[in-house]
Parts: C-alpha cells; structure tokens; sequence
C-alpha cells in the first residue's frame, strides 16, 4: 500500500531479506515467528530490537514490516541535515499489527495433536493396528516439526529478543520439567530420578532445538549445508551416540533442521499446486499401506532417529541404506502434509499458537493413564481401540492448546525474565 503524501525516494533500497514475505508475495509467515509462541516476542521488544526502543524504530513493530510510508518517515533525514531543512511528514495512524498467516500454525496444531496420540499407543503396540498407526506418525511427525523450527531459525541470531529466548523457552522450562516429571514418577510409585543431563522421555526436543539453534550461524555460512548434514546424519550411524544433551537425536534429526532453515517461502508455493496436491494424497494412503504391511514384522529403533547401525544389528551397508530410505520416506511425507494443510483460517488455527503447552504438559495425563492401566484394557487392543485413544488424545490437544490453559502455565513455561539480562545503551 502507498501514500502520495511522502516521496519515495525518502525510503532506502531493502534487501528481500528485509522486506519480508508480505512484501515479496510470499505467504508464509514471517521467519521471524517464535516456533512455539503465541507472540513474535515474550519480552514485548520486536525482533531485532534491543529493549527500549531505538531511534528511528516504530514500537511494537519489527525491522523489515514497515509498510512503504512508514519507511519513509522513518528514512526521511532530520531537520538540518547536509545544510537542507526537511519538512515535518504529517502525522500516521498507529500502524495495525501484522495478521499471522494460518498456515503454519495449522501445521503446527496438526502435528501437536499427534504427539499425545503417538505416546498413547505405546501399551498397545502388540497389537497390529496399533502398531501400524505408530509407525505411520513416528516416520514424519517429528521431522516435520524440525523442518518448521529448522525455517523459523533462519533470522534467530538477528535478534536480542529471540537470543534471550535460549534461557526464557528453553533452558528455564527444561529445567521445570525435568523436576516436575521426576516428582510425577515418584508420585505414582517410581524411584525418584532426576539426570538433568539426560533428558527425561519428552524433555529432549527442548534441548536438541537449542543445540540445533546455536549451530545455525556455521549452516548459514556453508556453500552445500543440506549434503553435509546428511553425510554427518549417515556416518552418526557409525558411532553408538550418548543420550546425554539429546545428542543421539540432535544428529539423528539434523538434516530435517538444515533443510528447514535452507528453504524459502517459495518453496512452500510450490507445494499449493493441484497436480502436487493429488500426488500427495497418494503418497499419504501409500505410506499408511506400507505401516500396515511391515507393522507385523518392522523393529520401532529406526523411526526413533537416534539409534546406531550396531544398536539395531545391521551391518554398515544395510544401516546406511535403512537411513537414506528413511530420510527419503520422511521429507515425502513432509512435503505431503504441507500440501494438504489448509492454507486458510480453521478452527483450530489459534490452537496451533500454543503448542507448547500440549507438547509439555500432554505427559502428565498420558503417563498417569499409562501407571493406572487406562490404556492397558483389552478392548483397545485393535482399530477400535486406536480410534478411542486418537479421539481422546485430539480432544486432550485442543484442551492444552486453549487460552485458558496458557493463562495458567504461562508464568512456567513462558517466564518473563527481562531482569536477567542487559540492557543496551542507545546509541
């Protein structure tokens, strides 16, 4: 949009990089956009912004979103500069707040609700119905959610908001959980053990994000990043890789990670084509026919992406084999998902802002069913029984994603710790 009242000219050439996908035609969000959050910023400092707001810089609103008039205000030079006076631009109308684009964050609802459901299955995987489900989310779920964290990390380190949020989103609720879940166990009649190093069963992608985020800036500057980070995924197969710091996962689920941090919202164009969405139909129903098939017969170690070729008794051809088939089936069915997604607003589009929640909290409930034998009865042991657990898994999905649900653990998991760190001077 433009307004004649101000010269063009006054506004300074920006990069693509700068404009954003909402001035480039693009429709993917803003690379910017917490992975997690419900805002771009928990500290209420836009992107790329250092707390208190700097000359020249619109409150509220991040570097590279200001619309053409507000560019050129914020360009035009100040009275008295190079000997010419400037005359005052008229005043502007507060500047709306950038709308979110649905789209990811119906992926991002999509995926979460199959968390629950894929931790649910576990009592039941002696039966096959059972085990074919679990098969089919394990191969794309979590690469999927990589991918998306991977595309959000791209401008991570442009950001003194988004740096602060290794310790705000990360370490300080990773540390909560882990105490929390340890108590949980202990509660219903565990020995009490709590390794802060060795991530406790969901605490793991916590870290493995934050070591995934810090190695950016070395992907950034790589000429071939993608073929490096499958040769590392390939030869990680070697080596029998510690848990300790979700290391296992941290190399069994980097080529997702850099794949996602390479692409652009184009990339994701691409994928909104019918003859695209027809074939990812078919490969959806195919991967499904494939889980029902091996499920009688397929070991689950694979589709955990962290063990090594010895862990699953393979020799060094057939790991290494078993590992690009894998990755070859899993971005297949990523790039399908995306497809299929809705790319406008749903029902559950807002759900999808507050996945953290379900990702942290959906354990509680699930291992307390798990202690107690609800998810042991022999009735659920076949198709009837993966329908209850599904339906009740998306029913404790849309529960932990709503407002109310982060009002009330926000302070937890989204902790605003703004005295904990520096504040720049202005220059």
């Amino acid at each position: 949009m433009s307004d004649t009242r101000f010269s063009p000219k006054a506004t300074p050439p920006r990069s693509p990089e700068e404009q954003g996908p909402a001035n480039t035609g693009a429709r993917w969000p803003l690379p910017e956009e917490a992975f997690w959050s419900e805002s771009t910023d928990p500290h209420g400092v836009a992107p790329g912004v250092s707390q208190g707001v700097a000359p020249g810089v619109v409150p509220g609103v991040a570097p590279g979103e200001l619309t053409a008039p507000q560019a050129a205000v914020t360009a035009a030079p100040a009275s008295g500069e190079r000997g010419q006076e400037q005359p005052e631009p008229q005043r502007q109308a507060e500047p709306a707040k950038r709308k979110r684009d649905p789209f990811l964050d119906n992926v991002k609802f999509i995926l979460i609700a199959l968390v629950p459901i894929g931790h649910s299955l576990v009592p039941t995987l002696a039966a096959d119905s059972a085990r074919a489900a679990y098969i089919f989310i394990y191969v794309f779920h979590m690469p999927l959610f990589v991918v998306i964290s991977g595309y959000l990390s791209r401008n991570f380190w442009n950001s003194n908001a988004k740096t602060n949020k290794l310790v705000d989103t990360f370490l300080v609720p990773y540390v909560i959980v882990e105490v929390g879940y340890a108590a949980l166990r202990f509660a219903l009649g565990q020995k009490w053990s709590l390794t802060i190093i060795d991530p406790a069963w969901l605490n793991w992608y916590l870290l493995a994000l934050l070591f995934w985020r810090l190695s950016t800036p070395v992907w950034k500057r790589m000429k071939y990043p993608v073929p490096v980070a499958i040769a590392i995924y390939l030869f990680a197969g070697f080596s029998q890789i510690s848990g300790d710091f979700s290391m296992d996962r941290f190399f069994g689920l980097l080529p997702f990670f850099v794949i996602g941090l390479v692409l652009q919202p184009e990339h994701f164009e691409l994928l909104n084509r019918r003859w695209i969405k027809v074939v990812s139909v078919f490969i959806i129903l195919g991967a499904a026919a494939v889980a029902i098939f091996i499920a009688p017969m397929a070991k689950l170690g694979p589709f955990y992406y962290k063990n090594s070729y010895q862990d699953l008794d393979l020799s060094w051809y057939m790991g290494l084999g078993l590992r690009v088939g894998l990755l070859v089936c899993a971005l297949a069915m990523c790039f399908a998902v995306l497809a299929l997604v809705p790319r406008k607003e749903t029902w559950y589009t807002d759900l999808g802002t507050r996945t953290l929640y379900c990702y942290l909290l959906h354990g509680i409930p699930v291992l307390i069913a798990k202690e107690m034998g609800w998810l042991s009865f022999p009735w659920l042991y076949g198709p009837l029984g993966v329908l209850a657990i599904s339906a009740s898994c998306f029913a404790l999905a849309i529960i932990l994603c709503l407002p109310e649900t982060r009002t009330v653990f926000k302070w937890v998991l989204e902790p605003r710790l703004t005295w904990l760190y520096r504040r720049p001077s202005r220059s």
